[in-house]
């Protein structure tokens, strides 16, 4: 990558970064807010699914926006929006303000998402995207895992104060966008070969070959939100560790799943391809979310949630590579699909984990073993595509 690549790069990861981080901080000042409003339990369980459920909706869409009108546009809008929905947040003193917010926290996800796998996929080469999109995982992981503990801390100056400061990043970034992003220029992008004349995006999703990377997605995206919903849960019930335990595991497994996500993901890649990799990442979770309901001891629950972290953690980049490789010239809209799949399985796993872990605390991981060992299946019949390589280049609409 030139100099201007790596700046334009940086800004994306950071918006992203500052998006997630945003997510991350309702977690700890969410009992407070509870109690100031008094709302119930099942309230804040339909906070969190208008969240998912609007960026489930709008992501597709999204992402045909951002092939139709350009990626700087949804980006900037989409920061706006998450500015203006921390605000909301922060300022709400009724159930209906905080409901408006979070829905247009899903508005500012659908459209951030997409447009910027878009981008990284306009000013990336083949050889360069596996890098760039691990950066991006690992840009959303971090965010999302330093948001709580962010969150936290400001919550100690006043309970709303992480929404404000959350709303100030999202104008910077904004901002940032608006001055240094330009509508990158987009190249002639290969195609699957039998389906290269294809003029409906919505056709090439049934491709076996799409629709096959999409079903990882949504397995593998349901087995973790699985284990991430419950896992506080889980070891407090189980294995009776105080908040402070519980702090460490996730944090240290999860940012060591971010580490795997920079450090070894380009090179993992290289040597066997994203679909050799997806196939031994399922294996890895599979293995150990099972293993997490045969394990006691303090160092063995840390080993153990952390492997089932770094597998996840490599199959979502992998799997978006792979799109990104084979979309064509419908990278928008692919990444769009990319967001809808994990938006539907972040909605649906906490619901049926729930649902188990009230009958049996092991059974929620029982489920999501089950689930990755069909992705396995799945993969295991997956075979690579064959490209039509490009014969000239386009550029987009300025």
């Amino acid at each position: 990558m030139n100099k201007n690549t790596k700046v334009v790069l940086a800004i994306l990861l950071g918006n992203l970064f500052i998006a997630f981080l945003g997510i991350g901080l309702i977690i700890p000042v969410l009992p407070t807010i509870m109690n100031e409003l008094q709302i119930s339990g099942t309230v804040v369980g339909y906070l969190t699914a208008a969240f998912a459920l609007t960026s489930l909706v709008l992501s597709p869409i999204a992402g045909r926006f951002a092939d139709k009108y350009g990626r700087k546009i949804m980006i900037i809008l989409g920061l706006a929006t998450f500015a203006v929905s921390e605000l909301l947040f922060g300022l709400g003193k009724t159930v209906e303000v905080l409901f408006i917010s979070r829905i247009l926290g899903g508005v500012s996800g659908a459209f951030i998402m997409p447009a910027v796998m878009a981008y990284i996929a306009d000013i990336t080469t083949m050889e360069t995207r596996p890098k760039a999109l691990g950066y991006m995982s690992a840009a959303i992981s971090t965010g999302f895992i330093i948001g709580p503990g962010v969150g936290g801390f400001l919550a100690e100056i006043g309970t709303r104060v992480p929404f404000f400061a959350a709303a100030v990043l999202g104008v910077v970034a904004t901002v940032l966008s608006i001055l240094f992003l330009t509508e990158p220029e987009r190249t002639e992008q290969p195609e699957v070969v039998e389906h290269a004349k294809s003029k409906s995006p919505l056709k090439k999703i049934l491709i076996p070959m799409f629709l096959i990377a999409f079903l990882i997605l949504f397995i593998s995206s349901f087995g973790l939100a699985v284990v991430e919903s419950f896992i506080s849960l889980y070891t407090d019930h189980k294995f009776g560790f105080e908040p402070r335990d519980i702090a460490i595991v996730i944090t240290v497994s999860a940012l060591i799943g971010a580490l795997s996500q920079v450090l070894l993901f380009d090179r993992m890649t290289q040597w066997w391809g994203e679909i050799k990799l997806i196939r031994l990442c399922l294996v890895i979770s599979a293995i150990f979310v099972f293993a997490i309901t045969q394990v006691s001891s303090y160092l063995m629950i840390i080993f153990v949630i952390t492997m089932c972290f770094v597998g996840f953690d490599l199959i979502r980049p992998a799997a978006t590579s792979y799109l990104s490789k084979i979309a064509g010239n419908d990278q928008g809209f692919v990444g769009g699909m990319n967001s809808m799949f994990t938006s539907l399985a972040n909605a649906i796993g906490p619901i049926l984990g729930g649902m188990l872990f009230d009958i049996d605390v092991d059974y929620p991981y029982y489920l999501a073993t089950v689930f990755l060992a069909v992705a396995l299946g799945i993969a295991l019949v997956w075979k690579k595509p064959v490209l039509k390589q490009p014969a000239e280049t386009v550029s987009a609409t300025k």
